[in-house]
């Protein structure tokens, strides 16, 4: 499956150090191997989020992404308030 990401998942790593993007890195390659197959779901803490899935990067920090035809896209980087917002304002 293809990883992809929107601009709104890009904005949300400027400035983040070389070793947290490797970790985000990380996560969205561990998401796509887990990704159709639910007892490895635990492990990434993923868990669907109405339309949206989140994975963990960290105990603080999540990815939220959902299907799109043969890719993963990835949408939002942030901790779980800013995740909650986010997915409040998308409606």
């Amino acid at each position: 499956m293809r990883l992809e990401t929107l601009s709104s998942f890009r904005r949300c790593l400027k400035g983040l150090s070389d070793a947290r993007l490797f970790q985000v890195m990380e996560a969205m390659r561990r998401a796509d191997q887990v990704y159709g197959h639910p007892h490895l779901h635990a492990g990434i803490g993923m868990r669907r989020l109405g339309k949206h899935l989140e994975c963990r990067d960290a105990l603080d920090y999540r990815l939220i992404f959902r299907r799109d035809q043969d890719s993963l896209l990835f949408l939002f980087y942030g901790t779980h308030n800013e995740v909650k917002a986010f997915l409040k304002n998308r409606g």
